[in-house]
């Protein structure tokens, strides 16, 4: 590496401390330095930690999420005959709560929308999506044709995002050496094998709702609503649409046309929920059996609301409901059928080197739950 290249990317990083935005071009070149370890380690934390700072624009994220999706991702085709969905959350956000989008994304592949999810492990929270899923049986570390394979059969499949199977080059090096959230949240998530072309995401800030919604339009989206959530208290947020107090939303519809609304858990009928009821576990064992227990219509409450509320947004966004409120409803209805927990015992047996094994482990929680 020369000194020269060396200097040139500090000199970026200068920047961006001194909040000045760069090119998506850029964002793209110094992304795949960082992927190709051609930095200094030192460089490639204080590049990622500078860039969120200072507050990623649109053009920063494509360009991150271009680097990506080019140098370090495989690339999955799925053999389905309805429009590929995903729904996730960057994490980030300053309100903690158990793995929402999890619970949502079973119910809406229950409903027969085709879900094809991108995740993680937990970096800045206690229980990631990947960690919930690997506790209930399903194969988080197979090869990414068994995650195909599952999104063509049981309609919902998972590609772990810090696997080297998904992300060969270098996303697993990164994330595995850093416990702060970074751009990555944002671009890495993004960066799908399957490349879906609908989706629900949250954001960790209310400033990131518009400009997301405007990267995914950027990177080939034809229907996305992103959301931001915000707790009791007004001030802190979280990564998902929220039964606590206010919901922000930006909705990319078909024709490129991005609208933002804002809309309260009484404006869709919703009771308000307390916020500790809303808390992760430190105990991944008993965070899965909290999590079947909503899905198989064992707790009521602002856990069940929350994820029917989420689940109603994919619902929502891929015409199953005329609006978030039916939405909500037809989710109460799926989980009430006993749909949801059988979809997601269907993805255990069929995203799984091991079935059998799988099996086990989740009839097991189940059990318990």
């Amino acid at each position: 590496m020369s000194i020269v290249n060396q200097k040139a990317f500090g000199t970026v990083i200068t920047r961006l401390i001194n909040k000045e935005n760069i090119s998506r071009q850029e964002a793209k070149e110094l992304f795949s330095q960082v992927l190709l370890n051609e930095q200094p380690e030192m460089q490639q934390g204080a590049f990622l930690a500078a860039l969120t700072a200072k507050g990623e624009t649109a053009e920063e994220i494509a360009g991150s999420w271009e680097a990506i999706y080019e140098l370090d991702t495989v690339k999955v085709v799925p053999d389905v005959s309805t429009p590929l969905v995903e729904n996730c959350g960057t994490g980030m956000d300053t309100f903690k709560t158990f793995n929402i989008s999890t619970a949502a994304s079973i119910i809406a592949a229950a409903a027969g929308i085709t879900m094809a999810k991108h995740g993680a492990r937990a970096i800045t929270s206690a229980c990631g999506t990947v960690d919930i899923l690997e506790e209930l049986g399903v194969d988080v570390e197979c090869d990414p044709e068994i995650v195909k394979t599952s999104i063509e059969k049981a309609g919902i499949g998972i590609f772990n995002g810090m696997s080297p199977k998904v992300h060969p080059q270098a996303l697993g090096r990164i994330l595995s050496k850093i416990s702060f959230g970074t751009t990555l949240n944002i671009a890495a998530s993004l960066a799908n094998p399957a490349l879906p072309c609908c989706g629900v995401r949250g954001v960790y800030a209310k400033e990131l709702v518009e400009p997301v919604a405007k990267v995914m339009r950027e990177i080939g989206y034809k229907k996305a609503i992103v959301v931001h959530g915000l707790a009791e208290d007004g001030v802190r947020g979280m990564d998902e649409a929220s039964v606590l107090g206010p919901t922000f939303a930006a909705e990319l519809s078909e024709n490129g046309q991005i609208t933002s609304y804002s809309f309260t858990p009484e404006d869709l009928g919703i009771k308000r929920g307390a916020g500790q009821s809303l808390a992760p576990s430190e105990n991944r064992e008993a965070e899965a059996r909290r999590l079947l227990a909503v899905l198989n219509g064992r707790e009521e409450g602002a856990r069940t609301d929350i994820v029917c509320l989420n689940a109603g947004l994919v619902l929502y966004l891929m015409d199953l409901s005329s609006g978030i409120q039916e939405g909500y409803h037809k989710a109460k209805e799926i989980i009430g059928s006993g749909h949801a927990v059988n979809k997601l015992r269907e993805w255990v047996s069929v995203q799984n080197s091991e079935p059998g094994r799988g099996l086990a482990k989740f009839d097991r929680l189940l059990s318990m739950a």
